[in-house]
């Protein structure tokens, strides 16, 4: 029977939502699994690109060039968190998520067609910074609109593990990456994919992006915040109440520092820079070396989801926090292992010069920093919703989730490069996550409330929850 507050026609309408939820995930987690696909191929190819695009004497040099276009896609995640989140706030979640997804494929498949150095020379460089720049904005605007997007349609006592979902896409994506490029690699061989190769993973994403357009223009708004409109109750200053407010700007701070921060620098210490240190470090074949992280990711990707439907009960702040100590406790015994397991062969200068892995024992080593990555990230997503009134919510939550991961964990890769160049040591890289972590551990736990029990439906009249309302999920629904 009807609840006697929901809309006239509208009969079971739990159940209802419950058949039309797997449909709003499926369709925020497609694009943003692309966004993310996009965003890291040139992070998994970085040592690759470097020599065409920053060519130079000294191969560090040219690495270090390299990952400094990498971080910049980082660095400008902030503002476009602010500038997306804006947007997300007053104009809506779903026109944010869609216009983000397209700036995303414009500029990665303008990458896949720009000639390399020894063609038009110092533009090539600037040119590719231009366009890694525009995909840091990108993706500064969407992760938050795909996770508000589930989290809205969600009722909360399953919000970690609806949310979870999204969450899965950052590394998905990195894997879908790695599947394309080792395909082209393996199948044009070195020589071609050098010559003209390497475009074509990137070019390719103009396909999948229109594929995920196509599926995001059947989406309609969230309920929640279509009820939060309807009552006049929308921000017209997201950015001036997000920062300009002292109560609100000190969650910010505390959600930075205590959460995305360690959060971030264990997600790219437990995937990108286990993929840096067997390839570059120490010298595993590529084919070797994706597949070990590869396989990895598929055996530790369903953590994603029983850490972020664990966060319902047992809370978020215990997992996230957790997951930090535990990495920051063990990262410097699991990169020694990941060196013996090697089995590496020291040149005349003593470097390393070849290795010959333990494939199966790199494996396990790598999927033990995966299951870190998914106990820090399965349940961000309803952390950060949970944590910010709904009215700024988008902007409030891009905020700290961009620059935890777009600085602390985007310039990771850079700042581990330069810790090991400057001193040799090949763990040095390790000092910089291990700290990160241990600083959100201390601030998180002493000062971040637990959020798992926050109604966020109280936000707006009872009668929007998605107990009793099914929301309006495709232009196909009725009611």
């Amino acid at each position: 029977m009807a609840s006697a507050t929901a809309p006239a026609g509208v009969a079971n309408a739990r159940a209802v939502y419950d058949y039309k939820i797997p449909f709003v995930i499926a369709a925020s987690s497609a694009g943003t699994t692309i966004e993310w696909y996009d965003f890291y191929l040139y992070a998994v190819l970085t040592p690759f690109l470097a020599p065409l695009f920053f060519p130079s004497h000294d191969a560090t040099a040219s690495l270090l060039a390299g990952l400094a276009a990498f971080g910049a896609g980082f660095a400008v995640r902030p503002f476009g968190a602010v500038v997306f989140g804006r947007i997300g706030d007053i104009v809506g979640r779903k026109f944010t998520f869609l216009l983000t997804i397209s700036l995303m494929g414009i500029a990665t498949t303008l990458i896949g067609l720009l000639p390399t150095y020894a063609a038009i020379g110092i533009l090539a460089p600037i040119l590719l910074v231009a366009l890694r720049l525009l995909q840091g904005l990108a993706l500064g605007g969407e992760y938050g609109g795909a996770a508000i997007y589930v989290a809205e349609h969600a009722p909360d006592d399953k919000r970690g593990q609806y949310t979870s979902w999204i969450q899965t896409t950052a590394t998905i994506g990195l894997l879908l990456a790695l599947f394309v490029l080792a395909l082209t690699r393996i199948g044009l061989g070195e020589e071609a994919f050098k010559a003209y190769g390497f475009r074509i993973p990137f070019i390719i994403s103009a396909i999948l992006v229109m594929f995920a357009i196509y599926i995001r223009l059947r989406l309609r708004e969230t309920p929640l915040y279509s009820r939060l409109k309807a009552e006049g109750r929308t921000s017209t200053q997201p950015l001036r109440e997000s920062i300009g407010n002292t109560r609100n700007g000190r969650l910010i701070l505390l959600a930075l520092l205590g959460m995305t921060a360690g959060q971030g620098v264990v997600w790219y210490q437990g995937q990108f820079q286990a993929l840096f240190f067997l390839g570059t470090t120490l010298k595993v074949p590529f084919q070797t070396a994706y597949l070990i992280v590869g396989a990895a990711i598929v055996l530790a990707t369903p953590f994603f989801i029983f850490f972020g439907r664990l966060s319902d009960s047992i809370g978020r702040k215990k997992i996230i926090l957790g997951g930090a100590l535990l990495a920051a406790v063990t990262y410097y015994p699991i990169y020694n292992l990941m060196y013996q397991y090697a089995n590496v062969t020291l040149g005349g200068d003593n470097k390393i010069a070849s290795s010959a892995p333990n494939i199966a024992a790199e494996v396990v080593l790598v999927f033990i920093q995966i299951v870190y990555v998914t106990m820090v990230y399965g349940p961000i997503a309803a952390f950060l919703v949970e944590f910010f009134p709904a009215r700024i919510r988008y902007t409030s939550l891009s905020i700290p989730y961009h620059f935890g991961n777009g600085w602390f964990g985007g310039f990771l890769p850079l700042i581990a490069a330069a810790l090991a160049a400057s001193t040799g040591n090949i763990y040095a890289g390790l000092i910089y996550p291990i700290a990160i972590a241990l600083m959100s551990v201390v601030i998180g736990g002493l000062f971040i409330r637990e959020t798992k029990d926050t109604r966020i439906w109280d936000e707006v009249s009872a009668s929007a929850a998605p107990e009793r309302i099914p929301g309006a999920v495709t232009e196909a629904t009725p009611g």
